[in-house]
């Protein structure tokens, strides 16, 4: 192997590192914080907040997103939280873009790279985004897809179907109640006690009259021994359920579970843009645009532009800050100001999203949410470009501000990830026992 070859392999591996050490720690955070949603969360107050779309739902969740993590693929993951808990379409999808766009770890690379003027058309395109984002997803996407998206999020639920009562959140079963957990409402009197003798059946038993002592641990049970399960037990489970690790544990399953699903398209997306960015020269990017000289009314150069942007985005983009690092390549190469706007609002459709997507979606409203979305971002880069240019914003400099593009050393970045490293570790492998415990092992 030629040294040339050798250096541009470290290279790749250099830049490989580096994005991945910068990407790590918002990515986790964003993982965990959506498995304690997805446990923690009551549908109904999703369902209360999220459960139409209004000026007021979307405010709600612009407000949500920007609290939450940056990684795209964390977003993703806590929108699909959102629709599993009920919230509709378009508040989850403008969930999605705002927690990947108005967040304070941009704004503050947007400053240290590029200046002020991007700093207010990020926030500025971002607020449009939302808006965009929460008209057309309410008017046009289909119903039908909708019904096909929220079946097929069902059907990938396996806690609701194969293991109704292992790790679920079981706080809803009365003490009281003697039917051992079952809906008997639809039973018929003449049938209720299934053709047995129920004379003898004492009141106080909780086994619903069956002899439960030679249960094995094979069983529905979950491998518990419920032979001598009575009430007074039945409340010390129900003491136990709300315990801290008892929480800690079944939210981690649904960590383990997210990783597992997408835990490789993750991997494409970090592999694909370093290489990217480690072999593709300012030069290349330049030669993508269209030049000034070619003559073209302003608001078909700008289309031109905004769909170049999006394009590239769909192609190299893996984190925030490699993302607002490229954005900074292409405003120095010459794309006009509402074509690094739509690049950066378009970290929701690079492939490995929208992979990511078909994973938790399914094909047909995987296809629906991309058009849809490139539509709203499209929009929401014209829009930009009108309004910064019309009103003279845009500066004319394109010297793009020196960054150091290293993660490494004693920062934030390494503060944060000497704490999420062990800590997302342990919490996958109490996820991944948890989940094998009930069969789910993925």
């Amino acid at each position: 192997m030629e040294s040339g070859d050798s250096n541009i392999i470290i290279h790749v591996i250099s830049v490989l590192f580096n994005m991945s050490w910068q990407i790590f720690w918002p990515l986790a955070f964003g993982l965990i914080l959506s498995s304690f949603i997805r446990h923690l969360l009551p549908v109904d107050t999703v369902v209360k907040h999220l459960g139409k779309t209004d000026a007021k739902s979307l405010t709600f969740t612009a407000i949500l997103g920007m609290v939450s993590s940056s990684c795209s693929y964390a977003a993703a993951s806590l929108s699909h939280t959102l629709l599993a808990k009920k919230a509709t379409l378009a508040n989850a999808m403008a969930f999605l873009v705002s927690s990947t766009n108005l967040i304070v770890e941009m704004f503050i690379v947007l400053v240290a790279l590029m200046g002020w003027t991007f700093l207010w058309g990020e926030v500025i395109g971002g607020l449009i985004l939302i808006a965009t984002v929460g008209f057309l997803f309410s008017r046009f996407y289909p119903k039908e897809v909708e019904q096909e998206l929220r079946q097929y999020i069902e059907s990938a639920e396996p806690a609701k179907h194969a293991h109704s009562d292992c790790g679920m959140d079981m706080s809803n079963m009365k003490h009281e109640t003697s039917d051992c957990g079952m809906d008997m409402s639809n039973m018929k009197h003449e049938t209720s006690d299934c053709g047995m003798d129920m004379s003898n059946m004492k009141s106080e038993t909780s086994d619903c009259g069956m002899d439960m002592s030679n249960m094995k641990s094979e069983t529905s049970d979950c491998g518990m021994d419920m032979s001598s399960m009575k009430h007074d037990h039945m409340d010390m489970s129900a003491q136990e359920e709300t315990g801290l690790m008892s929480k800690i544990t079944k939210s981690a399953g649904f960590f383990q579970m997210d990783l597992a699903m997408i835990g490789k398209e993750i991997l494409i997306g970090v592999v694909v843009s370093s290489i990217l960015i480690a072999l593709v020269p300012q030069e290349g990017w330049k030669a993508l645009f269209i030049s000034n000289d070619v003559g073209l009314p302003t608001w078909l150069h700008s289309l031109l532009d905004v769909i170049i942007g999006i394009f590239v985005a769909m192609i190299a983009y893996v984190c925030s800050v490699g993302n607002l690092i490229l954005a900074a390549a292409l405003w120095h190469g010459g794309i006009s100001f509402g074509g690094v706007i739509g690049f950066i609002l378009a970290d929701v459709l690079t492939i490995p999203m929208i992979g990511v997507y078909k994973k938790y979606y399914g094909k047909r409203p995987t296809k629906w949410m991309v058009g849809l979305l490139f539509l709203s971002i499209l929009f929401t880069g014209l829009c930009v470009d009108a309004i910064f240019n019309g009103f003279g914003w845009v500066s004319t400099d394109q010297t793009v501000r020196t960054l150091n593009q290293s993660g490494f050393g004693m920062n934030m970045t390494t503060v944060m990830n000497l704490i999420f490293i062990p800590l997302s570790i342990w919490y996958y492998r109490l996820g991944k026992k948890a989940n094998a415990g009930m069969g789910m092992s993925m």
